[in-house]
């Protein structure tokens, strides 16, 4: 037994920026400075109740990236000076953000300990490396992202701190072999265990999922398979399920090796930043060598957004909940009794609200934000949800979950494939376009103009808002750009009153509505770490059967025009073109 003692440092406020759902997100620089990372740990534990904090079980662990190895020392210190009973640590320091949840909401320890909330640490999509992005995260006992009330107070405390705890005499522990380790301080013992990473998590996914119709499909000769984990913390489960579990070939896995700089590349899973994946289903500019698999999928750094692809084909993130809602009693055992309800981030296209109308659905439409779900899921309103932004997931934890939601396009595609296997594949294609011709299709692209300087991009959105105060000036701008494009009849910033907790959520986007269904949506994402990024959402609901077919770009380009000249985008931010389109 390993003895420690308690110091109190003596600090300063840090830079006082708020932490949303998604955390603090800052360079790697910032957070290396004397104290910084400390203030943020200590803050979090003030603005905790005692009960959660003192005797409490705490998960440590991220998705590997640079500077998470210091990280997780400097709070599990912090921890045990703090009053924590115990903390658990991924192997490697590795948990993706899913299974951060799952952990916290399945796993029970050998004494019979449960935790009541993590640390996760990673700045989720966003680049790694000592010049590069980190980030912090606190979940709680629902092994949900903190809600508002606690990220508030947390950016209080960092405005007023003047000291914190730690056991600075703690050594080191070895995160890299599983074990306990015991030490023992002035209130009593403390432990650490390192634990798999990937154990608790794949015994949720098979409660969930009919693995063996999943492994049928992957052991058919006409079905190929590629999953690319950007060299994230998806790596350190992939092998474990695709490969062990299911039997896919390990030359199916690219890139599945976690690094702290993600192998120099943006784990970011669209079809700008995942290059490899994308030029192997036969999306990138040239023709591949080799005949595209029939299915493929990418993950982003922390594992919990997800991209789908069939062969030379596109699976919008939006068209893809929708899918999945639609196929899910069918297809998934674990909603075989039905699903309570489904939602969407406001941004993400209306096909969800059609499959929710058809099936008589609930359905809620809610900012973007993990935590908004969470409250439907605790409530027992909601199953299935879904952003845009490449996040996709239920109510089996309160995250988003990018290997769940592959793991549901492969019992999909097993389920269509079930009598069919000696013969013509039903193809991720096949799945899209019978769903059109079913629900109707929504055009829908993403524009995202990145660090774009933060005075420039809030006097843009601030424009935005006063010309809705003339919705008359407002189509005279449109008809002016293209007279082919259907009149606004309703703009607004919208608000959102939780079902849930009656919270009101305001300023949470600029909506521009068209009389033919049509959406232009302008926000501002939180999710950088420096500089500000406008993301521009244009979307076109077709019922037509014989307009569903078209080039995504060729029926949604008279409405990126009128967005474009309507927003002053470019005289605004000066950017004549966005950095990723999607």
């Amino acid at each position: 037994m390993v003895l420690f003692n308690v110091s109190r440092v003596d600090t300063t406020p840090f830079d006082g920026q708020k932490p949303g759902t998604s955390g603090l997100r800052k360079k790697v620089k910032v957070f290396v400075q004397p104290h910084y990372l400390h203030n943020f740990v200590q803050s979090t534990f003030n603005a905790l109740t005692v009960e959660k904090v003192r005797g409490a079980t705490l998960v440590v662990s991220g998705d590997g990236r640079y500077f998470s190895k210091e990280a997780i020392q400097i709070i599990t210190k912090m921890s045990a000076a703090n009053g924590v009973r115990r903390v658990w640590i991924g192997q490697n320091g590795l948990l993706s953000t899913p299974a951060v949840s799952a952990v916290i909401r399945e796993r029970v320890g050998a004494d019979g300990s449960r935790a009541t909330g993590a640390f996760i640490l990673t700045a989720s999509h966003n680049p790694g490396g000592p010049h590069e992005d980190f980030g912090i995260k606190y979940n709680m006992e629902n092994g949900g992202p903190a809600p508002e009330g606690i990220t508030n107070k947390i950016y209080e405390y960092t405005t007023t701190i003047k000291e914190y705890l730690i056991a600075e005499d703690l050594p080191d522990v070895d995160i890299t072999t599983t074990g306990v380790t015991n030490f023992t301080g002035p209130e009593g013992p403390f432990d650490v265990e390192v634990f798999d990473s990937a154990s608790d998590y794949i015994k949720l996914m098979k409660s969930i999922f009919d693995f063996e119709s999943i492994r049928k499909l992957l052991s058919s000769p006409k079905f190929t398979f590629c999953y690319d984990a950007l060299h994230g913390v998806a790596g350190a489960y992939a092998k474990s399920i695709f490969v062990d579990e299911l039997g896919a070939q390990e030359s199916s896995l690219l890139n599945c090796t976690p690094k702290e700089d993600f192998g120099g590349g943006h784990p970011d899973p669209n079809l700008t930043y995942a290059k490899e994946l994308v030029a192997r289903l036969g999306l990138g500019k040239s023709e591949p060598q080799d005949e595209p698999p029939e299915f493929g999928a990418a993950a982003d750094g922390d594992a919990d957004r997800n991209m789908i692809l069939g062969k030379r084909f596109f699976v919008t993130p939006s068209d893809s909940v929708a899918i999945i809602a639609a196929n899910a009693v069918e297809a998934i055992p674990y909603f075989s009794a039905g699903l309570k309800g489904v939602a969407r981030s406001m941004p993400t296209s209306a096909a969800l609200d059609v499959v929710a109308k058809h099936l008589n659905l609930k359905f809620f439409e809610v900012p973007t934000g993990w935590k908004f779900f969470g409250n439907l899921m605790d409530a027992g309103l909601c199953s299935v949800c879904g952003e845009e932004s490449f996040g996709t997931g239920s109510d089996h934890i309160r995250e988003k979950d990018g290997i769940w939601a592959v793991l549901a396009w492969l019992s999909i595609l097993a389920y269509k494939n079930k009598d069919k296997l000696e013969d013509k594949l039903v193809t991720v294609e096949d799945i899209v376009r019978q769903h059109w011709a079913t629900y109707g299709r929504h055009y829908y692209t993403r524009y995202d103009y990145e660090n774009v300087d933060a005075g420039a991009a809030k006097e843009l959105m601030a424009y935005l808002v006063k010309l809705q105060s003339s919705l008359s000036e407002v189509n005279q701008i449109v008809k002016g750009v293209r007279s082919d494009v259907s009149n606004v009849v309703h703009a607004d910033e919208f608000e959102y009153k939780d079902p849930v907790d009656s919270s009101i959520s305001s300023h949470q986007g600029i909506r521009y509505l068209f009389e033919d269904g049509s959406r232009l949506i302008f926000r501002l994402s939180g999710t950088g770490s420096e500089g500000a990024t406008i993301r521009l959402y244009i979307e076109q609901y077709e019922k037509d059967p014989s307009k569903i077919g078209r080039l995504s770009n060729e029926a949604l380009g008279p409405l990126v025009e009128v967005a474009l000249k309507l927003s002053k985008m470019e005289e605004f931010t000066g950017r004549s073109a966005p950095t990723v389109i999607t």
